[in-house]
């Protein structure tokens, strides 16, 4: 099989799209003949919070982002993950290489002038994260479902904690979600008594019906993510039903079951299927979360059979090794 020299500009080295939707993948692709070199955003790929510091960065981040883009021309296919630039897509047009657009959110509701539609219309194939986004995208362009796979040899069951514990794990910008069902978790917390709620973040939870007592806060790094996981009883993954959250790739939740940790999740968009494959329950009122939560803590068989059939769902549908091989394929056919 001919090598493949593939490119993908990705938008920083610690952004989750980067690691889990390519660099994760690095394996297979190789296994595959492919040469992936990723290209990274050197100045980020968002504007600083600073308004005068934005005209620098966009004019330095432009022209960044161009250089190398004309630079991937030679390359036999390259990778986008959304706009180069946030909201613009003008230095994509330097790379004349064939291209394709990894899609993992709903990219589409933040662009201005329709330059992710513009992007996705030019590319020789769209990778979805979920049926939802492939929606959006299939009138612009060739579509195939990817969802964000999970590398069953890290996220792994392990030894369980000897005192119930409800895991939540996500960045500061998801807390919002977690605070919608404050609620609930105070009254399973209250009726369990020696439960406690592990929340691994980049900050701190404020809770306001809470006792601090009752909240375990694990700064969030890889290596703490999967052990704080690992050890739980149960996963959470609240959220609105949002346009927004229906492009969510469902990966807090996939984590959660590769553990053989029984999660419950809001079942809105991709959660709904993940849901139904096994392991996993939706709520959505208020009685619902507290209600299935104290089913789970109180009913070890229950959590044991829901661990081994989420565990076999991942395994099945979402392992990295698998899809990995399924973007293989993709590149080369847009390659070819």
């Amino acid at each position: 099989m001919a090598p493949l020299d593939v490119v993908a500009f990705t938008q920083g080295a610690t952004i989750p799209s980067a690691r889990f939707r390519v660099r994760q993948y690095s394996p297979q692709l190789q296994e595959a003949g492919i040469v992936l070199r990723e290209s990274a955003a050197r100045f980020g790929s968002y504007p600083p919070t600073a308004t005068w510091r934005r005209l620098p960065w966009l004019l330095a981040s432009t022209a960044e982002r161009a250089l190398a883009a004309a630079a991937a021309s030679s390359a036999d296919v390259v990778l986008f993950q959304r706009e180069m630039v946030s909201t613009l897509a003008f230095a994509e047009y330097c790379c004349r290489a064939p291209a394709v657009l990894d899609v993992d959110d709903a990219i589409w509701l933040t662009q201005r002038f329709g330059m992710v539609d513009r992007l996705a219309a030019r590319c020789r194939l769209v990778l979805c994260g979920n049926d939802y986004i492939a929606e959006h995208f299939a009138p612009l362009a060739p579509v195939r479902v990817l969802p964000t796979g999970v590398d069953t040899d890290l996220w792994r069951p392990g030894l369980r904690d000897e005192r119930p514990v409800l895991v939540w794990s996500g960045s500061s910008g998801g807390l919002p979600y977690l605070y919608d069902i404050e609620t609930s978790l105070a009254k399973v917390l209250a009726e369990v008594p020696d439960a406690r709620l592990r929340v691994v973040c980049n900050a701190a939870p404020v809770f306001s019906s809470i006792d601090p007592a009752r909240v375990e806060f694990i700064p969030w790094s890889p290596q703490r993510e999967v052990a704080a996981v690992q050890s739980a009883w149960v996963g959470l993954m609240p959220m609105p039903d949002t346009p927004w959250t229906r492009g969510k790739c469902s990966f807090k939740m996939l984590t959660y079951l590769a553990c053989g940790v029984p999660a419950v999740a809001s079942p809105w968009g991709m959660n709904r299927k993940v849901i139904d494959g096994g392991g996993a329950w939706g709520a959505v009122s208020a009685a619902d979360w507290a209600d299935v939560l104290v089913m789970l803590l109180r009913d070890a068989d229950l959590r044991a059979a829901a661990g081994l059939a989420g565990r076999a769902q991942v395994e099945a549908n979402y392992a990295s090794v698998t899809l990995g091989r399924t973007l293989a394929a993709a590149l080369r056919e847009a390659a070819a």
